[in-house]
């Protein structure tokens, strides 16, 4: 047996949390006991059965560097070079991924010489059934220079360096986020379920045991949500071999836009593919495994009718394990339900790459020789399986979130919706993933900062539904129901071509406000203006109140401030609206027409100019109307 290891994210040049017990876990030779010191304490204790141990020691203020050093008979470890300060999380989606290097706003503060207390780790990318232990990939702490700065997280990385400079303290930023995850994939079991999302952890478990009876279970999800939608009878579906639908032979294996066919050529919405196979009777006996290359978003595969398999990773290939007794000498029919939900779309190997590969060693192209059918249109999203890596249920938890162990965090930073727009439910899991991570990492008061959504495409000439107006409202909902939490409002930070906006300076120095209101208890906004309320004024008017004001606010370019909408309790109801400023109120005129609640900045891309004299903007909302009091 090596000497024993640490779990987690202890390496050279790694920041513990000052004020906390400092909770250590690892791996030791069965029954061997390991002392672990550090600053001068130590502490002993006796590995399980299984060589697991977990070792306390007491809170440390802010200071170092230290040396930790375990030893057992085993032999003996040193980490080096430690600090004790305050340590963050930021995790999300791409554009808190988004690197300094790749930022638009490169702020000379990223190429300043070594700043020795201020620690950077990023984690690598990875996803699992089931919580993992350790890091697939071991991370290592860095010293944040010019050399380390440029990889890492620019929103983290400038909030991290604001902290620095006001805290007064070592900070160490923990980078763990994944371009285009949903909120889902980073949520605990415990989380899932608290949310709603029984069925998903249910599935997600069973995978982790048995991938071919997860992979059954979830063909018969999809398979009810489709009778149920469209109206099929059992055996009488797309699916079946024998499936009557009209069918048109597939041009070529490439997105399906551009087969010159009007019907496709800006659709959005399912096909199905369908190749028929003839094989050997030693072709049939045994194992096989189907390979259909890349799809466009998402897919369900059946043989002869029997589910096989399904994937929401779009442009991923894909590769079925085909259990024996699936295939049968003689005809075979594959069959592809792909699921395009925005741009390109469908089955687009390449050609060359597509097979079927027996157990006898042979194999058989499967390249051409397809045809196509436009799929019914059904209500509702069509269900997901859990296990897919940015678009599963814990996928990214297991692997990017949970092995940080016993690690003690004092913030997190959350920049992550972009994926979760149009999908009801946000404001329930981000809540539960709030609580979660607080429980597991800190305390019930670990400051979370999360930034609303920025604006991104093309402008609204009129007042509509929005699923970015949707997402940004809960965002808000959930800072404002939590006296730890925090908004970094970044609507006027936004790239109407991009929907990774490259200023990511600003968005990090709004971090750093929440985390110092939140955290350190500093007399400043932590989100810029707020609503309150707003009230019916006796000549019909409405009033708005707005809370976290920095001295007043102001129509940005204008005496009236835009953005406003008047809407009554029936959908299609809302209009635009523009009011005056006092302080920290705003007035709508009445229009005469029912009004019961007022939205603002409901668009992807809205026209907005409120913001208070810090500048900071106000962030898109939604609330009711009552009358004055």
């Amino acid at each position: 047996m090596a000497a024993p290891r640490l779990d987690g994210v202890l390496s050279d040049h790694a920041v513990l949390q000052r004020g906390q017990p400092i909770v250590l876990a690892g791996e030791a030779a069965p029954a061997e006991t390991v002392m672990v010191t550090l600053a001068g304490r130590s502490a002993t204790v006796k590995a399980d059965r299984a060589g697991r141990f977990e070792v306390r020691l007491p809170a440390l203020p802010a200071g170092g560097p230290y040396d930790l050093t375990i030893a057992a008979a085993s032999g003996a470890a040193v980490v080096r070079d430690i600090l004790v300060g305050d340590v963050f999380l930021c995790s999300g989606q791409s554009n808190m991924e988004l690197a300094v290097r790749d930022a638009q706003d490169l702020i000379p503060d990223a190429h300043a010489p070594a700043d020795e207390q201020l620690r950077l780790l990023t984690i690598a990318k990875v996803s699992a059934a089931a919580p993992l232990a350790r890091f697939a990939e071991q991370p290592r702490w860095e010293v944040a220079s010019p050399d380390s700065a440029p990889s890492f997280s620019a929103a983290c990385f400038y909030m991290a360096q604001a902290l620095r400079r006001t805290a007064g303290v070592p900070i160490g930023a923990i980078h763990s986020s994944w371009g285009g995850s949903r909120i889902s994939a980073w949520m605990s079991d415990a989380a899932l379920r608290r949310a709603g999302g029984a069925e998903q952890a249910d599935l997600l478990a069973l995978y982790a045991r048995d991938p071919a009876a997860a992979n059954r279970r979830a063909s018969s999800i999809w398979e009810d949500w489709w009778r149920t939608g469209s109206g099929d009878r059992l055996g009488q579906e797309p699916w079946q071999p024998d499936a009557q639908l009209a069918w048109q032979p597939v041009p070529a294996m490439t997105n399906f836009e551009t087969w010159g066919v009007p019907e496709l050529a800006n659709y959005n919405g399912m096909l199905w593919y369908q190749r028929e196979i003839e094989i050997t009777a030693e072709q049939a006996r045994g194992p096989a495994t189907l390979v259909l290359g890349a799809v466009d978003d998402a897919d369900r595969t059946w043989v002869n009718g029997k589910g096989v398999g399904g994937s929401s990773l779009a442009g991923q290939s894909r590769v079925y394990a085909l259990p024996e007794g699936t295939l049968k000498p003689g005809r075979n029919v594959i069959t592809v339900n792909d699921d395009d939900v925005y741009a390109n779309g469908g089955m687009t190997g390449p050609a060359e790459a597509m097979r079927l590969s027996f157990a006898d060693g042979t194999s058989m192209p499967l390249g051409t020789g397809w045809r196509y059918a436009v799929a019914k249109r059904l209500a509702g999203a069509a269900p997901r399986v859990p296990w897919d890596d940015i678009n599963g249920a814990g996928t990214l938890f297991n692997a990017m979130i949970a092995p940080l162990g016993t690690t003690r965090l004092a913030g997190i930073a959350w920049y992550q919706g972009e994926s979760d727009t149009g999908i009801p439910g946000y404001e329930q899991r981000l809540t539960a993933l709030i609580a979660d991570w607080r429980q597991r990492f800190g305390t019930p008061e670990t400051a979370f900062g999360i930034v609303q959504l920025s604006s991104y495409g093309a402008p609204s000439f009129a007042p509509s539904e929005s699923g970015w107006g949707y997402l940004r409202d809960a965002q808000r909902r959930v800072a404002a129901a939590d006296p730890h939490a925090g908004l970094a409002v970044t609507l006027d930070i936004g790239d109407a071509l991009d929907i990774h906006p490259g200023e990511k300076h600003e968005v990090g120095q709004r971090l750093a406000r929440v985390m110092r209101a939140a955290l350190y208890g500093e007399p400043v906004a932590p989100a810029g203006p707020a609503i309150a309320d707003a009230r019916r004024a006796p000549d019909g008017s409405i009033i708005l109140r707005f809370q976290g004001v920095t001295v007043a606010l102001h129509a940005r370019g204008s005496n009236q401030a835009i953005g406003f909408e008047l809407c009554d309790a029936a959908p299609g109801t809302c209009r635009y609206a523009s009011g005056t400023v006092a302080r920290s109120e705003v007035t709508l005129p009445s229009d005469g027409r029912p009004v019961t609640r007022i939205r603002y900045a409901w668009t992807e891309a809205p026209a907005t100019n409120l913001v208070d004299e810090a500048p900071l903007p106000v962030g898109t909302f939604e609330v009711p109307v009552s009358s004055e009091q």
